[in-house]
């Protein structure tokens, strides 16, 4: 029981979220963990949490997975999470409007760079206020450190990873993108469509209405009728990497042990020609 208390919604890895409640206490205390805010600056301006630090990652996207640009990424990636003092042993917790797309970008960045400290506030900002706990707004200055992280190469994947998987049977290519984007009537690349064999569960349907995470008997109900099941290597995918981090850390969060974010996403699939893509139901 006092387990089932710690874990109300029944995850196989609870740690990677962080209830507010939680997180006030350990803000109080003499090891807090660097709170990093995923929110647009003017958003953070309007109030944040106590000693929260900014970090807007949106926008910083790949449209070329091919190795010499994708270490490039991934440098400015790693650089812009020291530069906001982010260390290998001081716990880290991400947080935006939600448990939201931003958050889970940052999240499964820290996670491939091999930080073992690393969670989500579930229901973000907004359940920190609904909770009644206090906010600031006056700005905090990161203090930048030397910190590199040591990369989990089976966190990402490029689009040769995806490609070379296309007809693998143990394998499970994840579409979080919305039904316009995933049906091609919503096109925001050369071409539209999906990427072939793409099973597609829309990211926001992870989230309850209050903006948190579903339990993981609400979210296996989702996953396993469509063939997403920890017995597979799942690798999600979206326009830009964000919304396909999200679906990362929700299979995280059911325990799966494979589970890849396909960083050049729909943007970098669309655009290069040479590559499948399919219209579903066609």
């Amino acid at each position: 029981m006092a387990a089932m208390a710690n874990n109300p919604k029944g995850y196989a890895n609870p740690h990677l979220l962080i209830e507010p409640a939680e997180l006030s206490g350990l803000l109080a205390g003499p090891d807090a963990p660097l709170v990093l805010d995923l929110r647009p600056a003017e958003a953070y301006a309007a109030g944040h949490l106590p000693g929260a630090v900014h970090l807007d990652l949106f926008g910083i996207s790949l449209i070329d997975t091919d190795p010499a640009p994708l270490k490039a990424f991934l440098w400015i990636l790693e650089h812009l999470l020291a530069s906001r003092g982010v260390t290998a042993s001081r716990h880290v917790v991400v947080y935006d409007e939600k448990s939201g797309m931003r958050a889970a970008r940052a999240f499964w960045a820290l996670e491939y760079f091999g930080h073992e400290h690393t969670r989500m506030l579930d229901g973000g900002f907004g359940a920190w206020h609904a909770g009644g706990f206090p906010a600031g707004t006056a700005p905090v200055t990161p203090e930048s450190t030397s910190w590199t992280g040591t990369p989990v190469a089976d966190r990402i994947a490029s689009y040769r990873d995806v490609w070379d998987r296309l007809a693998a049977t143990d394998v499970v290519i994840l579409d979080t993108r919305s039904d316009g984007e995933f049906h091609g009537t919503t096109v925001r690349a050369a071409r539209g469509g999906c990427i072939p064999g793409a099973v597609h569960i829309e990211w926001t349907t992870n989230l309850r209405p209050d903006g948190s995470f579903k339990s993981a008997d609400e979210l296996r109900a989702m996953y396993e009728p469509a063939g997403v099941t920890p017995d597979k290597e799942v690798l999600t995918y979206c326009q830009g990497g964000y919304r396909a981090a999200h679906g990362y850390l929700a299979l995280r969060l059911l325990g799966f042990p494979r589970v890849r974010n396909y960083v050049g996403s729909w943007k970098e699939w669309g655009d290069r020609l040479e590559l499948p893509t399919q219209l579903p139901n066609s």
